[in-house]
């Protein structure tokens, strides 16, 4: 893949030559790209910058654009290495659908960890080895369900999606924070002044003030997405 893209796809998926003579070089793609990530977690993306790297790792900028050309491909290198490979396992444990939901919660656990890469992952771009092993992972839970590749990758960007809001919303809510709650508690102060405008909303959100709030959110919205996602398996079964 030439153009723009080429150095992005060389920095993550090789090959990386060593020197065959010189010095000992005191960095590799793997301490820089960490660098970065806890700048990012500690600070998030927009402080991130090859001149904070360089300081995080005790180097001058400049030695660092020797491995890492610019902000772009260190990202990208961010991304690969906090994202990792899908967690390996001996053997998919249940059928599709325990995997799925295993599959979801372990991407869910990555963005918390990691809220910064909700930014670093939007629009088209290249992926790394890491990163594309959670859509393998995926699209091969689905194997013999007689879905169409299309509708397997489909049904896994699906997922990602409602991976992706729920941790937005927490996200957005910071740490301590329950974004439901939060909402429900805004909310619900517009329903006791101007409820009789908004009969079922007051409703739903008297009935919503008993509920677990965001982790039931969470599990409602998975499982509606694997329930149609079964009705829709059963019908091309029949």
């Amino acid at each position: 893949m030439g153009g723009k893209h080429a150095e992005v796809v060389r920095l993550l998926w090789g090959p990386h030559p060593k020197p065959a003579r010189g010095p000992r070089p005191t960095l590799d793609l793997d301490r820089i790209a960490r660098a970065g990530i806890e700048i990012a977690d500690s600070e998030g993306l927009a402080d991130v910058s090859m001149q904070r790297v360089a300081a995080q790792l005790g180097v001058t900028k400049m030695a660092l654009y020797r491995y890492v050309p610019g902000k772009a491909e260190l990202v990208a290198l961010m991304v690969d290495t906090a994202i990792g490979p899908y967690p390996a396992a001996k053997a998919p444990r249940g059928g599709w659908r325990e995997q799925l939901e295993e599959w979801a919660r372990q991407l869910l656990t990555v963005f918390r960890q990691h809220s910064w890469a909700l930014d670093a992952t939007v629009g088209p771009r290249i992926m790394g080895p890491g990163e594309l092993s959670w859509l393998e992972r995926a699209v091969s839970a689905l194997d013999g369900t007689g879905l169409s590749g299309a509708e397997r990758m489909d049904a896994a960007v699906l997922l990602v999606g409602h991976v992706r809001g729920i941790s937005q919303q927490a996200r957005a809510a910071g740490p301590a924070g329950n974004p439901e709650a939060q909402l429900g508690a805004i909310l619900g102060d517009l329903m006791q002044s101007h409820g009789e405008r908004f009969p079922a909303l007051t409703a739903a959100f008297a009935s919503a003030a008993q509920s677990d709030g965001q982790d039931q959110a969470w599990d409602f919205g998975l499982q509606r997405i694997l329930d149609g996602l079964a009705t829709f398996i059963d019908q091309r079964a029949r």
